[in-house]
């Protein structure tokens, strides 16, 4: 299927009233809050944390809900990083390929002193959960976890294998757990398709739930090293070509460069099913965007959102800043890191070298740090993954789930403007999809930020989504 037809799948679902749908039983409920609470009291972070730890925790109430200790495998690099890959059986003898479900386990680093709650405690307060994972992503992995139990419990035989891996190092760190096991235990990554519930989810606005955005391709990740550099001296003779000033000049002609607005077929379709439920204002201006040039004038506006000016273009941004030695003396280097969030059809290595023209400056160094933190003067040469196939056993499904749960809601197959695990499926060569049941107001989104959170009522109903979603699956 030619991703141009993509908008095709980008109805409105049955139905106009919001009405609330199947309703989790007591029992799962309690289950659900007490392994989240779990999966968020530990801290999975990279600098001090365990992903092990969050693996254990899932393998134990696997155990107890009466899976077999060969159907729960740990597996990974060293002791901190131990990935959990589940087995729930299918019908014996079963010719249909295993379904993939990843999640990570590992968190953004969160600091005590940032937050009005203890990011590592699960705080129930004003119709929220607060923690860090809340969003991105435990929510996610305690959905699978738990509609696995319920599955399991019911008796329930799919009509295939579902494979669930909890992995490590998707934030950070190096020993990203998708790409360890595709690389070192591949048997356990066989499949037909994937689900990612890290990638996108329902959206509501002013409470109402209005899309559900399902990943159907992302931007490429890439870090870049700037190092400015020069002789120094002492602070009682400043010098305009003092590091710290140059790598600022440098950074100030980034923030006023930005990317040109470019289109592919996902986006386009995109925002042509977004005008349908979004504001009158945003819907003016997705016209203005989607117009043989571009408006201008709508461009300028779209892009005030930071979310939606991400959707229109490469994105590059400073994120981390050091320079100087003394506070009496000129620095005589500074180095930032800009991270940038690339559009399909375009490589890292091009990126860097557009970099390189907007400083323009010789005295300038644009080095590619890798996910390991290794530096090299040049970048990867390889452009993004094409979007998989919208296949009908995925999206059939879905479409009867999203219809049950939240009538009226509009499925949108959406580029992620972040990156996810998926890019490793991919490169492997299985389709992967993004697709989360958590709904998240327009403007709350929290991932990797203070004070993280997610509705009360969106978790339990997204622990609803998945066991219903799963079922759908496999029938």
């Amino acid at each position: 299927m030619k991703v141009s037809v993509i908008g095709v799948l980008a109805v409105t679902l049955c139905g106009t009233s919001f009405a609330q749908g199947p309703q989790l039983p007591q029992q799962d409920r309690a289950l659900a809050r007490q392994i989240f609470k779990e999966f968020i009291e530990t801290n999975s972070q990279d600098s001090n944390g365990s992903v092990t730890a969050v693996s254990v925790a899932a393998r134990n109430e696997l155990l107890k809900a009466g899976f077999a200790p060969a159907d729960l495998i740990l597996a990974g690099p060293n002791d901190r990083k131990q990935n959990l890959v589940v087995r729930y059986h299918g019908v014996p003898g079963s010719q249909l390929k295993p379904i993939l479900i990843i999640g990570h386990e590992d968190v953004v680093e969160a600091r005590r002193s940032d937050w009005t709650t203890d990011p590592y405690t699960l705080v129930e307060k004003d119709g929220y959960f607060y923690g860090r994972g809340t969003q991105d992503m435990k929510d996610g992995d305690a959905d699978v976890v738990e509609s696995f139990i319920r599955l399991k419990r019911e008796g329930y035989v799919p009509d295939r294998d579902i494979t669930l891996a909890l992995t490590a190092d998707e934030e950070g760190g190096k020993s990203n757990g998708v790409s360890w096991l595709v690389k070192n235990r591949p048997e356990l990554m066989q499949a037909a398709f994937v689900i990612n519930p890290d990638g996108e989810g329902p959206t509501l606005r002013d409470g109402k739930p209005t899309e559900l955005d399902v990943e159907a391709t992302q931007k490429t990740y890439a870090d870049f090293h700037i190092v400015a550099t020069n002789r120094g001296g002492h602070s009682s003779e400043p010098r305009p070509d003092n590091a710290i000033y140059e790598l600022m000049h440098a950074l100030l002609k980034l923030e006023a460069s930005p990317f040109p607005v470019e289109l592919n077929d996902v986006t386009r379709a995109q925002l042509e099913a977004s005008e349908k439920v979004t504001t009158p204002q945003r819907a003016a201006d997705i016209r203005g965007i989607l117009q043989t040039p571009p408006d201008p004038a709508a461009v300028a506006d779209f892009s005030k959102d930071p979310e939606d000016n991400a959707m229109l273009r490469t994105t590059c941004v400073a994120t981390m800043l050091k320079g100087g030695h003394a506070p009496n003396a000129l620095p005589g280097e500074a180095d930032a890191n800009v991270n940038c969030r690339i559009l399909p059809g375009h490589s890292q290595e091009a990126t860097r070298k557009t970099l390189i023209g907007i400083f323009d400056d010789p005295k300038l160094t644009v080095e590619y740090m890798a996910d390991d933190g290794t530096l090299s003067p040049t970048a990867p040469n390889r452009e993004s993954q094409p979007p998989p196939p919208l296949l009908a056993a995925v999206f059939d499904p879905l479409h009867q789930v999203a219809a049950e749960l939240w009538p009226g809601m509009v499925v949108i197959p959406s580029m992620s403007v972040g990156a996810s695990d998926s890019i490793y499926t991919m490169q492997a060569g299985i389709p992967s999809y993004g697709i989360g049941g958590a709904a998240i107001e327009y403007n709350d989104n929290r991932m990797h930020g203070r004070d993280e959170r997610l509705s009360v009522d969106s978790y339990y109903k997204s622990v609803e989504f998945f066991y219903l979603y799963l079922k759908a699956l496999t029938r």
